[in-house]
């Protein structure tokens, strides 16, 4: 209702037309105040609509729908980027309330526009090598940064559900890396229980299947892994035992024995101070693999895997 309407007016009946007046005007009143109730909820529910989503590396909880984790044409989407990294994620209850884990993203959406800043050569202890690479992709043009972010976000997600602190070491919130040797760093630093990083093979199309990456005994300049490759071990298995389970995936047939792998070349390990290990999801190059990978449903059993791998070692014997 809109305006005022005036009272109608009954000559000759002065008292009735004033209590036909007063009852009009209280039956007017509420109605417009309703009215104006209803219209306020439906200005705010437009303006709630219209609003942009949250940047990458907001605090709202990430949106793991099919169109969120990967956009039809199977690219990485519109990334933003920020000088810093991710902040620790807030610990909460549950049977890894006390913990820390670090969640590794293997590269990253921007690394592609930042070749040279990512070529550049890092002190890995036994040996110097590449900043950070721009992964790999599926025949179609899915990423790898874009898979094992969409995966990490997941994990999580989960996580923190039992209540662990999850650290990442980026979330597209920096223009490129980090560099292996930071994201070792990063994991240190934050003194985390155990960390995976999640990635995805960019092998021959003719090959398939997964494998996990665990470190070899290394001290050299920086480097020293002896007080992890134990622990790094045990890690190992549990993340290649559940994440089959999870997600089905076969062991890889070119690398490693019973998709087991023990490398002593790898930044992010020689340089990590606590246990960490890294997980090759799949050959993205292999038709099979990679339908898998751009399943967002798959996705989901892959990140459950690895958090049903970490909540196993971080609760062991408790």
């Amino acid at each position: 209702m809109t305006g005022t309407t005036p009272h109608p007016e009954f000559p000759g009946r002065p008292r009735r037309a004033r209590r036909l007046g007063t009852a009009v005007l209280l039956c007017t009143v509420p109605a417009l105040c309703a009215g104006g109730w209803f219209g306020w909820h439906a200005l705010a529910d437009r303006s709630a609509a219209a609003a942009p989503p949250s940047p990458a590396g907001a605090t709202a909880p990430p949106d793991t729908s099919q169109a969120a984790a990967a956009p039809p044409d199977g690219s990485a989407g519109p990334e933003t980027a920020s000088a810093s990294a991710a902040p620790p994620s807030p610990a909460g209850r549950g049977p890894l309330a006390g913990r820390t884990v670090l969640l590794d993203p293997g590269h990253n959406p921007g690394n592609s526009g930042h070749t040279r800043d990512i070529g550049r050569q890092v002190d890995i202890g036994n040996a110097r090598k590449e900043c950070d690479t721009t992964g790999t992709s599926t025949d179609a043009g899915y990423s790898e940064a874009a898979y094992t972010l969409d995966v990490v976000h997941r994990a999580r997600e989960i996580l923190q559900q039992r209540g662990a602190t999850v650290v990442l070491t980026q979330d597209a919130d920096r223009p490129f890396g980090p560099c292996i040797d930071e994201r070792a760093r990063i994991g240190n630093e934050a003194k985390a229980d155990a960390a995976v990083s999640v990635h995805a093979d960019g092998a021959p199309a003719a090959r398939h299947g997964f494998h996990v990456i665990m470190p070899g005994k290394v001290t050299a300049g920086p480097a020293d892994t002896s007080g992890i490759v134990e622990d790094s071990h045990r890690l190992g298995v549990l993340l290649r035992d559940r994440f089959q389970q999870a997600t089905g995936q076969a062991y890889s047939d070119y690398i490693g024995k019973q998709a087991l792998d023990t490398r002593t070349d790898l930044g992010g390990l020689n340089l990590s101070r606590v246990p960490k290990v890294f997980i090759e999801c799949g050959n993205m190059r292999n038709t099979a693999d990679a339908q898998h990978m751009t399943d967002p449903q798959w996705r989901q059993k892959a990140a459950e895997g690895i958090a049903e791998a970490l909540t196993a070692y971080l609760t062991a014997g408790s």
